[in-house]
């Protein structure tokens, strides 16, 4: 029986997860990852070796733990962070460390490439979204405008996942979901648009990797590659995807009315959809998914961020933290934590920068403060969440997953706030999963071209031992209240933080 291997290229770390042939998960394996220090505010980078050697040592581990699956592996599937900028010259060596998703000092540089094709209005008629500061597309024109010795020897523009599947198989391709989030991607025709790349950097276009139709293999792994893994001949890689879309995959989110709500370092709420989703106003990217469809998406930046700041301040375990913010009220007593720490691209806030309001001597506790953590980073994706059923997406189901997912704390905060109830039981690495189960069924296509994924979904069977949490009826009230005043607070500082931003410069 054949067994499937998928790796997510995140920000913090590499995972690889194995699936035997029954399609059950029999192994994980994690290699960390550093972003590089040092740089200034809005910039975030690594060194894309790193991905590769993480890939090596995840490879090696579950080579060791699974020797005799190892050799059964017929597929493999690759999930990355989106939006980052890997820089390739001629050769296909990286030029400089890859720009990340949450590297926002393109935003001058976005607004550019929008004004001219007409404004937001204008670049949202030709690719379906706005350019956000976030999408490769603006890094790629900061790259021309801020290093113009750097962007002389470009020749091939990769995403993260891009560029782990050329280190695989020697091909340079990309696939419509993660392609979604360059910001010169026509979602609606899933092909990158002439006047959008032209906008963005001359001869941008010619960069750009060969686009693979969903299902279809990205190719072989090279026998090179295969020795350096431990993996046998003829192994199959998929075209994978951008994490958001193999986390949909992992999530079982593969069928209309299907919404994940992701808490991992940035927070994700995403659903399902058989037909285009485009918001003019810009909160929801309207992604394409990796299996067909299309995956109306919204983005925080700092989902996990404001818990794990807010913990590290605090000096408290994870456990303690659960434990104390479990503790206070719901409501927080009325502290409330705007969590645009990093910046905020939900709402577009290139230069927020996170803090607590509404602090007296009664609720100046460390309880209070991490469960406004909790709440705030639950808040945005809460306002994210509407935002979609206003698109028109009719939801049955919130299922959640990520890091954050492990708090039942959290899960319940989620349900109270979004009026949903909440399914829990998404493995936790389900972006590795959704990527391992699309290596899956990019290999049974190649013997049976009718099979859909949801009957891999289905064999997976990816929901296991979770609960059903219905939103409780008093923190609904108090959670109704507090998003008016988070959204009020929202409205009534975005002037300030260009100016709070100078004192970081």
């Amino acid at each position: 029986m054949a067994a499937y291997l998928g790796f997510d290229v995140g920000t913090q770390s590499v995972k690889a997860l194995l699936l035997d042939g029954d399609l059950q998960v029999v192994g994980t394996a994690s290699h960390a990852l550093r972003t590089l220090d040092g740089l200034p505010p809005g910039h975030s980078e690594q060194h894309p070796a790193d991905w590769l050697e993480g890939l090596r040592q995840t490879a090696q581990a579950l080579h060791r733990a699974h020797p005799a699956l190892w050799a059964q592996v017929a597929a493999i599937g690759v999930s990355g962070q989106q939006h980052g900028l890997v820089p390739l010259d001629e050769a296909f060596a990286v030029i400089r460390p890859a720009k990340l998703w949450n590297d926002v000092a393109s935003a001058p540089q976005c607004q550019a490439a929008m004004a001219a094709l007409g404004g937001p209005a204008g670049w949202f008629r030709h690719t379906g979204n706005h350019l956000a500061p976030g999408f490769t597309g603006g890094k790629v024109r900061w790259l021309a405008e801020r290093e113009p010795q750097h962007f002389a020897r470009l020749r091939h523009v990769l995403l993260p996942h891009d560029y782990v599947n050329w280190w695989l198989t020697g091909a340079a391709t990309c696939e419509a979901g993660d392609a979604s989030g360059t910001g010169c991607f026509d979602v609606r025709q899933r092909r990158f648009d002439q006047a959008a790349t032209a906008a963005i950097a001359p001869g941008l276009s010619a960069m750009l990797p060969r686009l693979v139709e969903a299902g279809a293999p990205a190719g072989e792994l090279l026998g090179a590659r295969a020795r350096e893994l431990g993996l046998g001949a003829r192994v199959l890689v998929s075209h994978g995807g951008g994490d958001n879309m193999m986390a949909a995959i992992g999530a079982g989110a593969v069928e209309p009315g299907i919404a994940v709500l992701s808490l991992g370092t940035s927070g994700t709420v995403f659903a399902c959809s058989d037909v285009p989703v485009c918001d003019p106003e810009g909160s929801i990217a309207g992604f394409c998914d990796s299996t067909g469809r299309w995956l109306p998406l919204g983005c925080t930046m700092n989902a996990t961020v404001t818990t794990e700041l807010t913990r590290n301040l605090l000096g408290l375990s994870l456990d303690a933290m659960e434990l104390a913010a479990t503790a206070a009220p719901a409501g927080a007593g009325g502290a409330l934590c705007l969590p645009f720490f990093t910046g905020e691209r939900s709402p577009n806030l290139p230069t927020g920068t996170g803090g607590v309001l509404g602090l007296t001597p009664h609720n100046m506790q460390p309880g209070h403060l991490a469960r406004a953590a909790i709440e705030g980073a639950t808040f945005a994706l809460a306002a994210l969440l509407d935002r979609l059923v206003t698109l028109g997406l009719k939801l049955h189901t919130l299922r959640v997953t990520g890091g954050g997912s492990r708090s039942a704390l959290w899960c319940r905060i989620v349900a109270a706030a979004t009026g949903h109830a909440v399914e829990t039981g998404v493995h936790a690495d389900a972006a590795a999963l959704g990527a391992a189960l699309q290596a899956c069924w990019t290999h049974q296509r190649a013997a049976r071209p009718g099979t859909a994924i949801g009957d891999v979904i289905r064999q997976a069977r990816v929901l296991g031992g979770g609960a059903v949490l219905e939103p409780q009826a008093d923190w609904c009230a108090i959670y109704r209240e507090r998003r008016q005043a988070y959204a009020a607070a929202v409205a009534a500082l975005t002037p300030c933080f260009d100016a709070l931003a100078g004192g970081r410069r």
